[in-house]
């Protein structure tokens, strides 16, 4: 959780997200429209595109890398391309890499976007890691460069898992893991985009990354303070496992000054448990025996990305997740609770991003610049059942919170804060993570809020 006397780092987005407001509606109709001729299901101000069986990987443009058929198909280094150098600016070490790249095709987006979002999932044992970028084109017909949206490793012993910052061209820029353009207001959208990846690994060592998953999230949400209220659907509750962030309080402090900040890491690890996966004790071995769920501590560590200065980073948690066996870890944006109420039909819990005032959640006892729960069911009247981790301890995590109140803090992408100024919200951002193989009506969950 960002502490609510510290700005998030998405208010810097508040000028692009609030200012979409200007020419929504139209956008809204056509993007409908175009999502229909398309094949894109799900929310008609989103727009979803994930690379993921052996003929996508056959598409695009390899230099070094191939399509990998095997029953989870992926990506991977075959001949590489060359070699190059890289300085980690964490740790100043320069080394020479070997690499290869794979240029996705043109994706023109359904919603000419003001904001996007890459997510991505692999394998990178020690001595590998991977780059993800992307360029895109703009409604005027201007290219953008192309923006680095994350350098990653599963691990921190070869390079620091990091965002890059001070990325723009006067119309867009990145802010850590997030395209944004800088002045919505002016009906400027990207309309289309390629995600270029970079494996890496030791020279000479014939080892490579896997890539199961890349994709990004693009989306043009209407500058609102309020949304409508949705009609309760579904009562069931998922079980979840409970962990409090506020427990690791202190612990770990190079790591985001500990878990008072640890939210997004600490939703992750529920979702994974609840999935049936969890370090094993060689993984967590690093931990102090004497800290509660150590699994959290391991959570924070390698969701942690040094120039952010934090461990929320919505790509690196979703990677995180899609590390343990046979799991995908998906950032998008949901249109209502009712989609919320669709995954946990099918018994896929979320991870839900918010910012509010203490007065604006009844029971939560806290106000926030930004958050990370995770939703894990509805009661008979509709009101949302939420694992949140700012709890005192792990017995006071489960939360029922009032729909209404929760629905507008989770949708809104404008609100006030405690000095009465206008800034950002998240707009129904949230991390969903699923089986590499769902079931079919996990499936048709996914389909119908628009995620494959």
């Amino acid at each position: 959780m960002t502490r609510a006397s510290e700005p998030s780092r998405r208010a810097l987005l508040a000028v692009a997200v609030a200012a979409a407001a200007i020419g929504t509606a139209g956008t809204a109709a056509a993007a409908t429209s175009a999502g229909a001729a398309h094949g894109h299901a799900g929310p008609g101000l989103v727009d979803n595109r994930a690379w993921t069986s052996y003929a996508d990987w056959r598409t695009g443009t390899a230099k070094g890398t191939r399509a990998l058929d095997a029953a989870r198909p992926g990506l991977v280094i075959a001949t590489p391309a060359g070699t190059a150098d890289y300085t980690d600016p964490h740790t100043g070490k320069t080394a020479t890499w070997e690499y290869g790249t794979w240029t996705s095709p043109v994706h023109r987006l359904a919603v000419p976007a003001t904001e996007v979002i890459a997510s991505w999932n692999a394998h990178t044992p020690a001595g590998t890691w991977l780059q993800v970028e992307l360029t895109g084109t703009y409604s005027d017909g201007k290219a953008t460069p192309w923006y680095v949206m994350g350098r990653w490793a599963a691990g921190d012993q070869d390079i620091k898992r990091t965002s890059v910052d001070n990325q723009k061209d006067g119309k867009s820029s990145i802010s850590t893991d997030t395209f944004a353009i800088d002045d919505a207001a002016s009906g400027l959208r990207l309309v289309s985009y390629r995600l270029r990846l970079t494996l890496y690994r030791t020279p000479g060592s014939g080892l490579t990354p896997t890539v199961w998953r890349l994709g990004a999230m693009g989306s043009d949400i209407p500058d609102r303070f309020t949304v409508p209220a949705s009609t309760p659907g579904l009562a069931k509750e998922l079980t979840v496992p409970r962990y409090s962030q506020e427990i690791h309080a202190g612990q770990y402090p190079e790591y985001d000054n500990g878990g008072e900040a640890w939210c997004s890491p600490t939703s992750s690890q529920m979702i994974i448990e609840y999935w049936g996966r969890r370090p094993t004790a060689a993984q967590l071995a690093w931990v102090d025996p004497a800290f509660a769920d150590p699994q959290v501590c391991h959570a924070a560590r390698f969701t942690y990305d040094y120039q952010y200065g934090g461990c929320g980073n919505w790509p690196f948690n979703a990677a995180y997740a899609a590390t343990y066996k046979d799991l995908q870890g998906v950032v998008t944006r949901l249109r209502s609770v009712t989609d919320l109420e669709t995954l946990i039909a099918a018994g896929i819990p979320a991870i839900t991003s918010q910012s509010f005032l203490k007065s604006e959640l009844t029971g939560a006892g806290y106000g926030t610049s930004g958050h990370l729960m995770t939703v894990i069911g509805f009661t008979a009247g509709g009101d949302v059942i939420a694992n949140d981790p700012a709890s005192p301890g792990d017995d006071t995590v489960r939360r029922v919170y009032k729909r209404r109140e929760w629905e507008n803090i989770w949708l809104r992408t404008k609100r006030y804060n405690a000095s009465g100024n206008v800034v950002s919200g998240t707009g129904g951002v949230c991390y969903l993570y699923f089986p590499a193989n769902p079931s079919a009506g996990q499936s048709e969950a996914l389909k119908a809020v628009g995620v494959r």
